[in-house]
């Protein structure tokens, strides 16, 4: 049986699901050590939820690719009308894949199946959740359509409204902050970028900093939040880190820099 929750994975785009660090050490090994965790000899399952990109077949391929790399090999495509097979597999999938597309759209087959219900079950009994794009929007608190300002209620697993590859001016997410009430926060995702929402209600950037909004009586109030580096943590919630853009400037090119010319493009 699974020992304890596990952290929310939210990625920006598929680019992390290939990822290696400086290390070599692959980004999703994490997810599979937390499932190794559990039980060592279990065979691992994979479901793959394509809901909101009108489950094309190619991106289930390329989460078998990505499955394969870290040693799941029982994964199965879970489409927008599950038949009762699908459900099954699905409350015994280790790992669970929101994909990316449409966040409306996902969301509304979602509702209609039922399976809204099942992910806060499959979470809370231990699976490994992992968003995509529109995925990660899914597991915050609203989401939004694209050609409008109304917002609605998602999951609400991650207690923050979170935007995706919005950078660098984050105005969707600045303003679904705005409308979300008055303690709401967002976290932005920059493109290829990721980040882990912890059991212990922490949030820890993966490979690029993370862009923070709340409110203040002044106004609107955007932070950094960066991917540790030797001990250094992100900052607590209510003390939002505030640079000056030169001091943010010097941090990024000093400890990350920015993408290289062999870096995937999603």
């Amino acid at each position: 049986m699974p020992t304890s929750l596990k952290p929310i994975f939210l990625l920006a785009d598929s680019q992390l699901l290939f990822w290696r660090d400086e290390e070599g050490r692959r980004f999703l090994d994490r997810a599979r050590e937390l499932i190794a965790a559990d039980d060592p000899e279990k065979q691992p399952k994979g479901a793959y939820l394509g809901a909101s990109n009108g489950d094309a077949p190619e991106f289930y391929d390329l989460f078998v690719a990505a499955m394969n790399e870290i040693g799941i090999r029982d994964c199965r495509h879970v489409p927008s009308v599950p038949t009762e097979e699908d459900r099954a597999f699905l409350e015994q999938a280790d790992l669970i894949l929101l994909s990316g597309g449409g966040v409306r759209r996902g969301w509304d087959a979602f509702t209609r199946s039922g399976l809204k219900d099942k992910l806060g079950a499959r979470y809370y009994d231990g699976a490994v959740l992992v968003g995509v794009s529109a995925g990660a929007v899914q597991l915050g608190l609203k989401g939004w359509d694209e050609d409008g300002p109304d917002l609605f209620d998602t999951l609400s697993l991650v207690p923050f409204v979170v935007d995706v590859h919005d950078e660098p001016s984050w105005s969707r997410l600045h303003e679904a902050v705005a409308k979300a009430g008055e303690h709401a926060r967002g976290i932005g995702i920059p493109s290829g970028g990721g980040a882990l929402y912890h059991p212990d209600y922490s949030v820890e950037p993966v490979r690029h900093p993370l862009t923070e909004v709340d409110r203040a009586e002044s106004g609107p109030r955007q932070a950094l939040l960066f991917p540790g580096e030797g001990g250094e943590t992100a900052p607590a919630e209510g003390e939002p880190q505030v640079m000056s853009q030169e001091e943010v400037l010097d941090r990024v090119l000093g400890n990350l820099g920015g993408p290289g010319p062999d870096d995937p493009v999603n």
